[in-house]
């Protein structure tokens, strides 16, 4: 079973991330959970979703809504120094931070670890695992241009939520649906949720 680490931090975007951990679910895939405070309150001005403070009590309502497996779900706390992902020895297949705030961004950029989120995603860097920010800004100043590019460089996916128009979306679900579907690909998890180009029609 692939093991995918997915924090939520501050940025506007929430409906991606939780849609992404939806879908990672139902594809069997475990999903190591990890959010900021200001995720916190994001959720709740966006979802009108109460993401407790308490890991286990994230954990039990994420698993009301999405109804995994026993076990394919773990939330983990800010502080939570020794959860898997903090450490090279047992890093997840790959990470995603969805939505990413640039202080997140450019802390990853600089290789700080203040958190979990951050020393997460520091591990999936140094261990060569891949790892994926869905950056919710704009405009882009040069600065936060200049932390991109260096997470380029360094080997980190820079894939903001863009959707695209061709598939005539008719609801906000489906401009989400587009934007998961591209890091669904990314990661190599096989979804059905938006035609692909090219794939037959007219």
């Amino acid at each position: 079973m692939k093991t995918i680490a997915v924090a939520f931090t501050g940025a506007s975007g929430l409906p991606y991330g939780l849609r992404l951990v939806e879908c990672l679910l139902a594809e069997g895939v475990r999903v190591q959970l990890l959010y900021s405070q200001v995720a916190q309150i994001v959720a709740r001005q966006e979802m009108d979703l109460a993401l407790p403070s308490r890991p286990a009590e994230a954990e039990q309502l994420l698993a009301e809504r999405f109804g995994p497996a026993p076990g394919q779900l773990k939330v983990y706390g800010r502080e939570e120094w020794f959860a898997p992902p903090a450490s090279g020895s047992n890093p997840p297949d790959a990470m995603v931070i969805c939505p990413c705030t640039m202080g997140t961004l450019a802390a990853v950029a600089a290789g700080l670890s203040k958190d979990l989120i951050e020393r997460a995603a520091d591990v999936v860097l140094k261990e060569g695992r891949k790892l994926i920010l869905v950056p919710r800004e704009t405009p882009f100043s040069q600065i936060h241009l200049e932390n991109m590019l260096r997470l380029a460089r360094a080997g980190a996916v820079i894939l903001p939520p863009n959707p695209g128009f061709y598939n005539r979306p008719q609801s906000v679900a489906e401009l989400v649906d587009f934007v998961v579907a591209r890091i669904l690909d990314q990661l190599g998890v096989p979804h059905a949720l938006v035609a692909r180009w090219g794939g037959g029609g007219d």
